[in-house]
């Protein structure tokens, strides 16, 4: 980091500074460069705080010119500093007794008497609602309200062992239709090794095993193609993660890499699904917290794996970034896999995959681009069966044209729209593909984290990997919450941050590594934890850990070091080069080094050094469509 200049601000920089600063407010957003790097396969994306004229003029700016807070960031930094998880709006009513009833986005059940406990429902609401035509059936509770809408959470008393409970009670259920269930393991591939896989084993009973396990990779869209061959390479690393977990007892079918937000290997989990499974047993979604479950539930919910009047019926899960979002079981039957339906499925899906981009109509054309720019691999979930909805029937009532010119027309009342529900034939016999609460993970720097943090930190669209080369005696920041020392070596050494986007990355010696981090601590230089002095006095401080590796070749990381959740940085040294490191977290999260690298050629997604910093260009790979036919076109 840079010092200020001394001198350097005279009249043209102080004109400067306010472009400047507005520039670089939020300087850990990627910036696209028009123009792309050679042969037009990559974009270039800059971070304006590794462009040195832009950083130093920006900090000698600001030191020049005093600046008066506005009455804006006062508030932020007052909600900030205030704001935890919302507490409940509106009266509860204690006499009333429990509903019977789930919240249709979370699971939880419907109530109005605790504004602290799960499924609540403000009371003059739950009333007007028990009174109407459906009654409470399809209603969501207040916390899933402000999640889905305003993006709050709402501040709960639900311990962390509830949801294993939750979990292990439905698992150790008698079995249905003579047999045990088909656990879907939803794994987040940015969390391996995954610390809830060992724990599956004590969730299930003795008496009622599991008939297999499949485990889903999921979020494969957010990691860039570091080199040909990079997914089977995932693959093969998420088998052996499985097989280290030591699950004994639950045989594995399979393992698959999805998106269960772009839509990317789902309609092969769906044939997979239904070609070893068919409709032999329930299927239940089991995961840690911010795995994706919710989202994969949304997704089968709207596909060929459901029956076909399931979407009408059934609500879809609320899906948020604050961990825990659903408190209980959500539920829709899975569709009987005749060898009609899955023949009419493959037709559609070789109709499909005919198609080029060209041929899209402008809305999936549009809806296709938008997912381009969220993540590398993108794919298209379809539906070969729906329910033909009739058409509305239109009632004539005579005594709306008759009133004379000086009376008001008579609107005759309206009828209550029933709520769609299942027959009993359709359900009878039915499997339920169910979705379950997520399993807290200990020590995870998520738990010490608010929800505005919680967005920052939790990658949403394609990470942009960020390198530096650094000698001994540097350091790199991953906001305030990791930091990585290197101490010894002969040569510099690649340090490569696979973080979200918004987190910043700094880097500093190690004499000054300390003062930077009490200075900017809770400060916006570092980004999150926000909330200055007061928020960094209840955040753990950063613990140490000392790491030795050794080189194994310039394009070829050694091992990541993962910081928590936050991220992780890969390491890569000249072949045989010993290198001693320190790397921090916050007390109480776990620090893994993670051999061999889930991405090891990943400090070769980079553009030219930056002179005079540390840092390398930064470029985003093409994304990848599943499921068209290319044109040949770049």
């Amino acid at each position: 980091v840079a010092p200020a200049r001394p001198g350097g601000t005279g009249p043209a920089m102080l004109r400067l500074a306010p472009a400047l600063l507005a520039r670089l407010a939020r300087p850990w957003v990627p910036v696209l460069r028009r123009g792309a790097a050679a042969g037009g396969e990559e974009e270039r994306f800059v971070f304006p705080e590794y462009e040195p004229e832009l950083r130093e003029a920006a900090i000698a700016a600001a030191a020049a010119v005093p600046r008066r807070e506005s009455g804006r960031e006062r508030r932020e930094r007052r909600e900030r500093r205030e704001r935890p998880p919302v507490a409940a709006v509106g009266r509860p009513d204690p006499s009333v007794p429990p509903s019977g009833v789930s919240c249709s986005g979370c699971g939880a059940e419907l109530q109005c008497r605790d504004g602290a406990a799960p499924g609540f429902v403000p009371a003059e609401k739950y009333r007007s609602l028990s009174e109407g035509p459906v009654g409470l059936r399809g209603a969501v509770c207040q916390r899933c309200w402000l999640l889905a809408h305003h993006g709050r959470a709402l501040r709960l008393r639900l311990p962390p062992e509830q949801h294993r409970e939750v979990v292990s009670a439905a698992l150790r259920r008698p079995p249905r239709h003579g047999r045990g269930p088909l656990l879907l393991y939803i794994l987040d591939l940015l969390e391996l090794p995954d610390p809830v896989l060992p724990q599956l084993q004590g969730l299930l009973g003795p008496d009622v095993p599991a008939a297999g396990l499949l485990v889903v990779g999921n979020k494969v869209d957010l990691l860039p193609a570091d080199s040909p061959g990079h997914l089977g390479r995932l693959r093969q690393q998420l088998a052996a993660a499985c097989a280290q977990a030591g699950l004994r007892g639950t045989p594995l079918v399979d393992v698959r890499l999805v998106s269960a937000k772009t839509g990317f290997g789902l309609e092969g989990l769906i044939s997979r699904l239904q070609r070893s499974w068919k409709c032999a047993g329930d299927v239940y979604l089991l995961g840690a917290t911010n795995s994706g479950k919710s989202t994969l539930f949304n997704s089968l919910l709207l596909s060929d794996y459901c029956k076909s009047r399931a979407p009408d019926v059934v609500d879809r899960a609320t899906v948020s970034p604050w961990p825990g979002t659903t408190l209980n079981l959500l539920k829709f039957p899975i569709i009987n896999p005749t060898c009609d339906r899955i023949f009419r499925r493959q037709e559609r899906l070789k109709e499909e995959a005919a198609k080029t981009e060209d041929q899209l109509s402008s809305e999936e054309k549009k809806y296709l681009n938008q997912l381009k720019k969220q993540g590398y691999l993108v794919g298209e979930v379809g539906r070969t069966f729906q329910q033909q909805k009739s058409s509305p029937v239109v009632d004539f009532d005579p005594d709306m044209l008759s009133y004379s010119i000086d009376e008001d027309p008579r609107h005759s009342p309206k009828k209550n729209e029933e709520r769609e529900e299942f027959t009993y034939n359709e359900v009878k016999d039915a499997r339920w593909c169910f979705d379950t609460p997520g399993i807290v993970k200990e020590n995870c720097v998520l738990n010490f984290l608010t929800e505005k943090e919680v967005k920052l930190v939790l990658p949403t669209n394609a990470i942009i990997p960020r390198t530096f080369i650094l000698k001994p005696g540097m350091v790199l920041f991953l906001a305030a919450l990791g930091r990585v020392d290197y101490l010894q070596g002969e040569k510099p050494a690649w340090f490569s941050v696979v973080a979200s986007n918004l987190l910043p990355v700094h880097i500093s010696t190690l004499s000054n590594a300390d003062a930077l981090y009490e200075k900017y601590g809770g400060q916006e230089f570092l980004k999150v934890p926000m909330g200055g002095e007061e928020r960094m006095k209840e955040f753990p401080p950063l613990v140490p850990q000392d790491i030795t590796l050794k080189g194994i070749g310039a394009t070829e990381a050694v091992a990541d070091i993962k910081l928590s959740s936050a991220g992780w940085v890969a390491v890569t040294a000249h072949a045989e080069e010993k290198l001693l490191l320190r790397a921090y977290t916050p007390k109480g999260t776990a620090l893994v080094v993670r051999e061999p690298p889930l991405l090891p050629y990943i400090s070769t997604i980079r553009g030219a050094r930056i002179p005079g910093t540390a840092a390398y260009r930064t470029k985003k790979p093409p994304s990848q469509v599943e499921n068209l036919k290319t044109t040949g076109r770049r």
